[in-house]
């Protein structure tokens, strides 16, 4: 929820806005009013017009970034080669003829589809984590080539944290913020300074032993401390997210699969292979929403580290 900028730590940031975390422990935060999927129905219809190219679908794409609205998240879908806005409930129709307004002559490469709720930051996976003023998710706990202990967690978590706890009372220390890399990037990481920790590489029960990037249509699962395991299927990759406040996040991994307040952080997985940490989105775990991911193979790559 924080806006402060925070340069990572041995990593450069993208310079567009992010939001995600990750696994074992768990991040608090505002969420997002009970929310649904997004429709299936579009509020324009892409028609039976030829597809357009690559350059307008970024034009498209671009004309989106640019209207700026808060509560509108975009990607491109590689079978209708449209670009889909999912709108929140805070949309107005006014601005989303601004952004069509914007689109110009592309505007018809847009298709817009609405979701209930309005897409938030989530800052709470599996068990907690505390800074000193806020709480929030562990992520997947990784090693570096020299057998070092880390954990990787949100960005908007890490940026301006330096120590954290396992508890509350911040009794038990787990380690310090090595690097944080938001906004562009919404991850960063923990180094353990704490040896009598147990550091599992699990997602509760389940082993973690690869990183990737799902498919469209893939079947995911979220853990979380608020609501536990869900499932869901990812819908889109690469999308980007204005939640609004100069937040604006990109590259993330858009899915069904509900999340509430206090699951923010939790890692996103299928079997034994790592997806995505949490990053925020709308709805609940009564009626559904729409959630979306940061890629872990980003964080492992730019800090070098592995699951395992």
């Amino acid at each position: 929820m924080r806006n402060k900028r925070t340069t990572p730590r041995g990593t450069t940031a993208r310079r567009t806005r992010l939001t995600a975390v990750a696994t074992g422990f768990l991040a608090a935060a505002a969420f997002a009013a009970p929310t649904a999927n997004a429709s299936d129905a579009p509020t324009a219809n892409a028609g039976d017009a030829p597809a357009f190219s690559a350059s307008q679908l970024a034009k498209a794409s671009d004309s989106v970034l640019k209207a700026d609205i808060p509560g509108t998240a975009w990607a491109v879908d590689g079978k209708t080669h449209r670009v889909v806005v999912t709108v929140d409930s805070r949309v107005s129709q006014a601005e989303i003829a601004k952004i069509k307004k914007q689109a110009g002559a592309t505007a018809d490469a847009l298709v817009v589809k609405h979701t209930p709720g309005r897409f938030n930051k989530l800052i709470s996976g599996g068990d907690a984590i505390y800074a000193s003023g806020w709480r929030c998710s562990l992520g997947f706990n990784v090693q570096d080539s020299s057998g070092n202990y880390y954990f990787l967690t949100a960005g908007h978590c890490t940026d301006g944290a330096g120590t954290w706890w396992s508890n509350s009372s911040h009794s038990t220390t787990l380690g310090t913020t090595a690097g944080s890399s938001f906004p562009g990037n919404d991850y960063g990481i923990v180094r353990y300074t704490n040896s009598s920790v147990t550091k599992s590489g699990a997602v509760g029960s389940q082993d973690i032993t690869s990183a990737a990037t799902p498919s469209v249509g893939t079947t995911v699962y979220r853990r979380g401390s608020t609501t536990g395991t869900h499932s869901g299927r990812v819908t889109a990759l690469n999308a980007t997210v204005n939640y609004g406040g100069g937040d604006i996040v990109s590259g993330l991994i858009q899915t069904t699969v509900c999340a509430e307040p206090g699951d923010s952080g939790g890692p996103l997985y299928g079997g034994t292979t790592a997806y995505g940490l949490t990053s925020g989105g709308s709805g609940d775990c009564s009626s559904g929403g729409t959630t979306f991911f940061q890629p872990v193979t980003e964080a492992l790559s730019a800090y070098g580290v592995h699951v395992y």
